[in-house]
């Protein structure tokens, strides 16, 4: 039994503004957000129950296809991110903290794109005169790219079908409306997506979107609106640097937790390819300083981890940490108290990631250790270092995967020294690695 989707019967029922949720009759408070006097009436329609004997083709997944050709920006951090160009088709959200450039990077990949591609920029949220001026004061000046200011989804999505556009930009679809719909609710903010993922497949258009975020980080309340687009991309920053980490967070065609690099000045953002080059030239053979490699996507980016350990003057010892997981510097710090006999427990541990990056993974733990130890001790680690390991909680340094690929990086930018586990396996020349077996090894580093 099938549906029919021309439905003749309709109902009134009451919807809520905020959060969708559908009364059979007004209410005072909406029972699922909490909110007052939210509740409009609005016709749901039936779906009558119909017997249409209607079939399908059933298709196989080794049908051949053909692969729509991505387009390509030529900036290659962005290109890395999205998994090699924009697919033709797809709805991408761009997402960030005020401020963080978002607007400057679209308009920048718009107007390069636009050297190869037809693009339309649509702003719903500044006249064509400002986006002119920001236009000018980073050189986004090509004149085949098209403007369009205007928040209405109908007279956006009717403009663009008389053209043969390829990409559009869209900056925001917060600000964006459906006539006779509730300007900036949530579900309005659904309705907006919606329409938009279905003229995105229909039309076989290319819709890159940008969308702001609440104090938690997150698109405009829980999650509205990140399972119905094909690409999620947040635009973080340090506050501390002028560095830009593009990240993409869902990725229906490429990998996911790819980032790049960008960097903000006077003209705009710049791609910055070699990072990791970078944060290698700028480390210094410092106490408490080591490097550590970890994949970020698909490729490892090498950081500096900092620690500085010194007496505590209150009760309870402090413990600021940024840049990595809380817990596991507190837990690294507990192995070598316990097993080392080091009072880490008396001492205030402040421990940093270089460079604005945020690790996850477990190969810091060696890494982790070293920093601590060489600040406890007050003596530095051998030039250009760099440790990949992890840590029991017995003490004992294990390997780590794909540690052929670090150390291959790590020699490309120039570490002399590589500090690995016992059991890890190196193809190549080993004379400049260090093989540990555990937290005991690391004594051997420090001696008196």
């Amino acid at each position: 039994m099938l549906y029919n989707l021309n439905m003749s019967k309709t109902k009134q029922n009451f919807i809520c503004s905020v959060c969708s949720f559908c009364s059979p009759r007004w209410i005072g408070s909406c029972p699922e957000c909490q909110s007052w006097s939210t509740f409009c009436e609005k016709e749901i329609a039936n779906f009558t129950k119909t017997n249409l004997n209607r079939t399908v083709t059933l298709k196989s997944l080794s049908d051949k296809i053909n692969l729509p050709e991505r387009l390509k920006s030529n900036v290659l951090e962005w290109d890395r991110v999205l998994g090699g160009g924009i697919v033709p088709g797809s709805l991408s959200i761009l997402t960030g903290d005020p401020g963080v450039g978002k607007s400057t990077l679209l308009l920048q990949i718009a107007n390069t794109l636009s050297k190869f591609h037809s693009v339309v920029y649509v702003s719903s949220e500044e006249s064509l005169d400002q986006i002119q001026l920001r236009a000018q004061r980073i050189g986004c000046q090509n004149s085949d790219l098209k403007f369009l200011d205007n928040s209405d989804l109908g007279i956006i999505i009717a403009t663009i079908k008389t053209t043969d556009t390829a990409v559009i930009i869209l900056d925001s679809i917060q600000n964006c409306c459906i006539e006779n719909g509730n300007f900036g609710s949530i579900s309005q903010l659904r309705d907006v997506t919606f329409e938009l993922m279905r003229f995105a497949k229909q039309e076989n258009r290319a819709i890159i979107a940008t969308g702001h975020v609440t104090k938690d980080g997150i698109i405009a309340g829980p999650r509205t609106i990140e399972h119905l687009v094909d690409t999620v991309l947040y635009l973080q920053t340090d506050d501390k640097n002028q560095i830009r980490i593009l990240r993409s967070v869902k990725n229906r065609f490429g990998s996911v937790n790819e980032i790049g690099f960008f960097e903000m000045n006077c003209d705009g953002l710049k791609e910055v390819r070699n990072f990791s080059q970078q944060l290698v030239a700028d480390a210094s053979n410092a106490i408490g300083s080591i490097l550590v490699s970890s994949f970020e996507g698909s490729r490892p980016i090498i950081v500096e981890l900092q620690a500085l350990i010194i007496p505590s003057n209150f009760g309870i010892p402090q413990r600021v940490i940024t840049g990595i997981e809380h817990k596991q510097v507190i837990l690294i710090a507990a192995i070598l108290e316990k097993y080392l006999h080091v009072r880490f427990s008396t001492n205030d541990i402040f421990f940093k990631v270089s460079g604005g990056i945020k690790l996850k993974e477990q190969t810091t733990d060696l890494a982790i250790a070293l920093s601590l130890l060489s600040s406890y001790f007050q003596k530095p680690l051998p030039p250009k270092s760099l440790a990949l390991g992890e840590m029991s909680l017995t003490g004992q340094i294990k390997p780590i995967s794909q540690a052929q690929a670090h150390v291959k990086e790590g020699r490309t930018f120039g570490i002399e020294k590589f500090f690995l586990a016992v059991s890890q396996k190196i193809e190549e020349n080993k004379k400049d690695c260090v093989f540990l077996s555990s937290v005991y090894d690391l004594l051997k580093l420090f001696p008196e």
